[in-house]
């Protein structure tokens, strides 16, 4: 083959892998100096990694340029690499094959797949929060390594699931630091998973760290009644602890606390058992990239949340269709989500078996984006109307005035009324329809 034109072994290199083309490397002078074209690495780090920068994987950059004749040999075993009679001269070597080395040498010992789909979750969540909640993504920490993830398993007794350990070399969890207000009050916004409220019921829930993973799971095992012989570990809290996502290191599966888990260590699954990956116990994994794609396509969002409306968290209520229901009468739009509350269900009850929270907003829009229809300056709500099914079934059919005790007055270009509620059901699926009555101006 040493009589074959560059372009054509250029031509077999480019339908190979970034193990042949190591191997072909080693071959000789030649062939080393057409395997380490910079464009054919730059494809290898999109197509194993989805990198696209000269970053390796703590972030820092990577030279454009680098004496080091070892690139090509450092990402095969021993057993496959170069004899030492053979020689290279020394040369200049391109930043891509440098940023591949770098990230295959952190993560050979994984399945690229893997590896990928913990890297794009990771990167959609941390665009995310940096570009609409920077105050998240301040609290989001480095990548543990895997000495740091050895240790918290040599303390525990037990290995993590694969995909979980590549999740922590990612992110290690959140680390809250001291700001601007008070730490309690930093806790209880600045969560990633996000939350919800409605009147003094507050939940906002934090991604752990490894150190605060060892912490809070020796507690939990003090109080909670579990499985004997169970591999459960905390993943995730509210920070006032009042919701709890606990991780199965045997199978990799997830799950959250109910109403009964300090009593009974009753959980219910996170992810359907059909979905996950039994050879990969990837359920942490599934969890964090359905969440990151409902951040992605702006199902969840950043709120005002207390009743100073001064705080900002992430919104567990849906924005987008067809998980929020919206509709606009005379200028007058309500908008109306809920969310199924796992903490506050109990499972052992026949009738308010299933918890849901629910949040309604109003707001009286711009004239310019009404096309039918009278237009209203303002307004005041006087009546509310809802039917509740559990499935199909009517359970309550309600008339009463305003909502909560009070009557929203809406102008154009207003603040938007928002309100929270709880409604609990026998059944895990349900509705509630109804209608707002509202009177021109303000009621006598």
């Amino acid at each position: 083959m040493e009589d074959l034109q560059d372009a054509i072994l250029q031509s077999i290199i480019v339908k190979t892998d970034a193990k042949c083309t190591a191997k072909f490397g080693c071959v000789s002078q030649r062939w080393y100096s057409l395997a380490s074209d910079d464009h054919l690495w730059c494809r290898f780090c999109a197509q194993d990694f989805n990198i696209s920068s000269r970053l390796d994987p703590t972030g820092s950059p990577c030279s454009s340029y680098k004496e080091n004749k070892e690139i090509l040999l450092l990402i095969l075993p021993p057993s496959l690499r170069c004899d030492s009679s053979l020689h290279f001269s020394v040369e200049k070597s391109r930043g891509s094959k440098e940023t591949y080395e770098k990230w295959h040498e952190a993560f050979y010992m994984y399945p690229l797949s893997i590896v990928r789909r913990a890297k794009d979750c990771w990167d959609i969540i941390r665009n995310w929060t940096s570009t609409h909640f920077p105050e998240v993504a301040n609290t989001l920490v480095p990548g543990a390594s895997e000495d740091e993830i050895r240790r918290a398993e040599d303390k525990l007794g037990w290995q993590l699931p694969v995909s979980t350990r590549i999740l922590y070399r990612f992110c290690n969890g959140q680390k809250i630091r001291h700001g601007g207000l008070p730490q309690t009050q930093q806790l209880s916004v600045l969560g990633l998973m996000g939350g919800y409220h409605f009147y003094n019921r507050h939940v906002n829930v934090h991604l752990l760290p490894l150190e605060e993973v060892l912490e809070l799971t020796e507690h939990c095992a003090s109080q909670i009644t579990l499985p004997r012989g169970s591999k459960h570990i905390v993943i995730a809290a509210s920070c006032n602890m009042n919701k709890f996502f606990f991780l199965d290191c045997s199978d990799g599966q997830l799950y959250v606390g109910t109403k009964n888990l300090a009593v009974t260590g009753e959980m219910m699954p996170c992810v359907s058992s059909t979905l996950i990956d039994v050879a990969q116990q990837d359920a942490m994994l599934m969890w964090l990239e359905e969440y990151g794609r409902q951040l992605e396509v702006g199902n969840f969002s950043v709120r005002k949340d207390g009743e100073d409306g001064n705080i900002w968290s992430i919104s567990l209520f849906p924005e987008k269709e067809p998980l929020c229901s919206e509709a606009v009468t005379n200028g007058v739009q309500v908008r109306a989500s809920a969310v199924f509350v796992p903490e506050e269900s109990d499972l052992q009850e026949s009738d308010d078996k299933y918890y849901f929270f629910y949040s309604i907003r109003m707001c009286l829009v711009r004239q310019e984006k009404i096309s039918e229809g009278a237009m209203l300056s303002s307004c005041q709500l006087s009546r509310r109307h809802w039917v509740i099914r559990a499935n199909d079934t009517i359970i309550a059919d309600i008339h009463g005035d305003a909502v909560i005790g009070k009557y929203p007055y809406l102008k154009e270009g207003g603040d938007v009324f928002v309100y929270q509620s709880c409604c609990p059901l026998s059944t895990s699926s349900g509705s509630i329809e109804g209608d707002f009555t509202f009177v021109p101006g303000r009621q006598a």
